[in-house]
């Protein structure tokens, strides 16, 4: 089995770029605001990272820029591969030409563009890439591609996670319409939660073999232990409500993994804060480890709901918590309805092992394991 160490972290959220937004959430803060963006829409909670939405193209560069220099490496890097997913591309460049299709001409690159070629031509690779969606999934989806590519030596390292700019009035006047959008925030695993609040963001990450990172000496901040994927086959947008595909999928990533339930020291929940997806949440976590035991939080009360990137921002929260042995809080929640051990505020822990859940429209499941690298 090919170790596999992430070397590199690039992020941007509503809170700031990697730095920032961790000490934000550590401090309990959150970037959620309410907007009324576009005429046609109530004022909602959103989390953005300006004062307008974001666009796709630009968002990825400055994320992968920050990986690469975080791994101390330079364009070109013409064997690295790249998967870098988002569930919603470019919906906004979408929208906007259907109100104004004399632009078309002049956009036509703009329109094709994914996160991956996006990055694949920055960084001038000519190694695998891949462009996977799998609903809120994707981020984990994408993180497994990359690291089975390196575990069968298509290459030695591998950009991986997922880029979203969600705020589009189809994309909000759709979550409206299901009755999944909240009126006043994101309150995860609360008696009084409302439905998700949508966010920009995104994070990628530079995965390689230790081999390849001991080489040149490259920082460390963990190892992926494991990953496990599979689907409920059951609604469009309900989880199975036994959960059984959802519980299948933990414990093949823990035996994948070679740790036990005992070994997670933090779980960084899906947390959506919408009725269904907590309370499913919450019963997977109590059949697998009892209630009340292993530490638990979902940092979307801070970032919003950032849909296909949300697992990318957990493993980079997960990785920080093991760097600095602190578990982030679960921000927004005020009276905890399951019987989960939520972390009301950070606070200090030994953490040698991190599960990372996403789960998805379509009953896409997901689940991925990291630690701490160790010195043999």
């Amino acid at each position: 089995m090919i170790e596999v160490v992430v070397t590199g972290i690039g992020l941007r959220s509503s809170l700031g770029d990697l730095e920032q937004s961790w000490h934000r959430l550590c401090q309990s803060q959150t970037a959620i605001a309410l907007h009324r963006l576009f005429p046609e829409l109530p004022t909602l909670p959103l989390a953005l990272i300006g004062s307008t939405p974001q666009q796709l193209r630009p968002l990825v560069q400055i994320i992968v820029q920050d990986a690469l220099d975080m791994a101390g490496l330079q364009s070109p890097l013409p064997d690295c591969g790249i998967a870098i997913g988002s569930s919603r591309g470019c919906q906004g460049e979408l929208e906007f030409l259907r109100q104004h299709p004399e632009q078309l001409s002049v956009w036509p690159e703009r329109l094709l563009a994914t996160a991956t070629n996006i990055a694949a031509r920055q960084i001038q690779t000519h190694g695998p890439v891949a462009a996977p969606m799998a609903a809120c999934a994707t981020s984990l989806w994408a993180i497994a591609q990359g690291y089975w590519w390196l575990q069968q030596g298509q290459c030695q390292q591998v950009l991986v996670g997922a880029v979203e700019t969600p705020i589009t009035p189809l994309t909000l006047a759709s979550f409206k319409r299901m009755g999944a959008l909240a009126t006043t925030g994101c309150y995860p695993f609360d008696r009084d939660r409302e439905g998700l609040v949508l966010g920009e963001g995104g994070a990628v990450f530079l995965l390689e073999t230790a081999q390849s990172a001991q080489q040149r000496q490259a920082p460390l901040y963990g190892r992926v232990r494991g990953v496990s994927l599979n689907s409920d086959a059951y609604h469009v947008s309900a989880p199975d409500p036994q959960g059984k595909m959802a519980n299948r999928m933990v414990h093949n990533c823990l035996a994948r993994s070679q740790l036990s339930p005992a070994d997670i020291d933090y779980i960084h929940a899906h947390g959506t804060s919408t009725q269904r997806n907590d309370r499913q949440e919450s019963q997977l976590i109590t059949q697998v480890w009892g209630d009340g035991t292993v530490p638990v939080s979902s940092t979307k009360g801070a970032t919003g709901h950032t849909l296909g990137a949300s697992g990318a921002l957990g493993l980079a929260f997960s990785l920080l918590a093991l760097r600095d042995q602190q578990i982030p809080p679960c921000v927004g929640l005020r009276s905890l309805e399951f019987p989960l051990n939520c972390v009301h505020q950070a606070k200090a822990a030994s953490i040698r092992n991190c599960l990372i859940l996403s789960f998805g429209f379509g009953g896409q499941n997901a689940a991925l394991a990291i630690s701490q690298v160790t010195c043999d």
